[in-house]
């Protein structure tokens, strides 16, 4: 036991010395919601040595202004306009999207090198392409790795990161019999959220307890903000797990351990997001074609932008994943048009989100015959 503390003692004493060279304290102008969990204030120690790992907060400061997509989404959930000079908490990730900026982990990093912030959660990185509507992203300048200080009465800095707690890889499903909505999208943009949200509040309102959560996408929180403003009781994102960005490794994992930690706490439903679409990089497709997963969706609704991206989501839902899809909402229902061509050529049910949430949440209550729900209130002129 002695020789167990001595060396315990020395690895300590090797990372204080390591730290404490070089460390300073700065002021930060903003903290980003990718860092929520580490609890941080605006006077923050910073460290010069960085580890190149997803997850692992750092500080930079801003070179350049823009003046489109240059907000960022504070741990407060509001979004802050960001400026050229501004001092900025954020975390190390990858990106790969379809419409915004794509971009990669540096294999070494050092305090002002430059990177930059691939999305208004605060991930940041070496940005390899971007969309011409968003336009050149923001460079930053690299001040030093963020440190925490987790041994009591000592001042050992560790290098902070993200998420309450660890994804277990090896965990296993137990939805406990409670009903699970899964909402999959063609594309990003393609109305999931507001569909989630849509199918939250209107349960809430006929006396359910609903809890929701975002499974795959990368790191910002708005969309389980959404759902939270919608009624949900609880919610979760893949961040609170120390995911910054989703894939086809960890997306399956993640799934599983968040439908277990919402079911254990035994809503009448849970809503959960897939982000990202059908055949994006963040993972959606590794978890539809786990069994077990697959056997805990009682229900999944499809978002699309328009007729024949509805066709073929529904297309490769069903004879590639084998799941029958509910129904089909997003910018495809935006018309009785869309409606119908979905309803006759692909014989699924069709309503859209923003002119029919009531209709699209009761259409799966009833599906999914849920118990001790109130009958809907009938509005009187």
């Amino acid at each position: 036991m002695v020789a167990q503390a001595l060396r315990v003692w020395s690895a300590r004493a090797r990372n204080l010395k390591t730290f404490m060279t070089g460390m300073r304290t700065v002021y930060v102008d903003k903290i980003a919601s990718v860092t929520q969990a580490c609890a941080l204030s605006h006077e923050i120690r910073i460290a010069p040595e960085i580890i190149c790992e997803e997850g692992v907060v750092i500080v930079v400061e801003v070179l350049n202004n823009k003046s489109n997509y240059n907000t960022l989404e504070l741990t407060s959930g509001r979004m802050a306009k960001v400026a050229r000079g501004d001092i900025v908490v954020g975390a190390l990730g990858h990106r790969k999207a379809l419409f915004g900026y794509s971009g990669h982990i540096p294999a070494n990093l050092a305090p002002g090198n430059i990177i930059q912030m691939l999305n208004i959660g605060g991930v940041l990185g070496i940005c390899d392409s971007a969309t011409q509507d968003k336009g050149k992203p923001f460079d930053c300048k690299v001040l030093g790795a963020v440190l925490t200080f987790p041994y009591l009465g000592e001042r050992i800095g560790v290098a902070a990161r993200v998420g309450y707690k660890t994804l277990d890889y090896n965990a296993t499903l137990d939805t406990y019999g409670v009903p699970v909505i899964a909402l999959a999208g063609t594309c990003m943009e393609a109305g999931k959220t507001a569909a989630a949200s849509a199918i939250i509040a209107r349960m809430r309102h006929r006396g359910l307890i609903v809890d929701a959560f975002k499974a795959t996408g990368v790191s910002l929180r708005r969309d389980i903000l959404a759902f939270e403003d919608s009624g949900a009781r609880r919610t979760m994102i893949f961040t609170d797990l120390g995911i910054v960005t989703t894939t086809a490794q960890c997306g399956p994992a993640l799934t599983r351990v968040m439908l277990t930690e919402m079911a254990s706490g035994k809503p009448d439903v849970i809503v959960f997001e897939l982000g990202d679409g059908l055949l994006g990089t963040y993972g959606v497709e590794s978890i539809l074609r786990q069994s077990d997963i697959k056997a805990a969706l009682n229900s999944v609704v499809l978002s699309a932008n328009d007729p024949v991206a509805a066709w073929g989501g529904v297309k490769l839902l069903r004879e590639r994943f084998g799941i029958e899809p509910a129904a089909v909402t997003g910018p495809a229902t935006d018309n009785q048009v869309g409606v119908e061509i979905i309803q006759d050529q692909m014989n699924v049910a069709a309503f859209n989100a923003i002119s029919h949430p009531a209709d699209l949440g009761d259409y799966l209550i009833a599906q999914l015959k849920l118990h001790n729900v109130r009958e809907p209130k009938v509005m009187t002129g």
